[in-house]
């Protein structure tokens, strides 16, 4: 008899599902759609920092400091750029 696979946590098909909807969104305008607000990719990647903090509360080895740096800095950029927009 083999044993079941493990399924992931709540969390973790959370974290994967922002990913995926974040995907979509930065993959439209390459086929012809509309620009993703950076508003709703700031916020995508803040909820996404979130689930991380919240996944490593309950497993050691899901504290990555360097990735969260990474997306603090992305998230610290988009703002940057939406509180200076270019002048045209």
């Amino acid at each position: 008899m083999t044993a079941p696979t493990p399924r992931p946590d709540a969390w973790t098909a959370v974290s994967l599902g922002l990913l995926a909807v974040l995907a979509v969104l930065l993959l439209l305008p390459l086929l012809g759609g509309p620009l993703p607000s950076p508003w709703v990719v700031a916020a995508l990647l803040l909820a996404r920092l979130g689930v991380q903090v919240l996944r490593a509360r309950t497993d050691e080895r899901l504290r990555r400091p360097a990735s969260w740096a990474f997306d603090l800095i992305l998230i610290g950029l988009l703002f940057y750029t939406l509180a200076n927009p270019p002048v045209r």
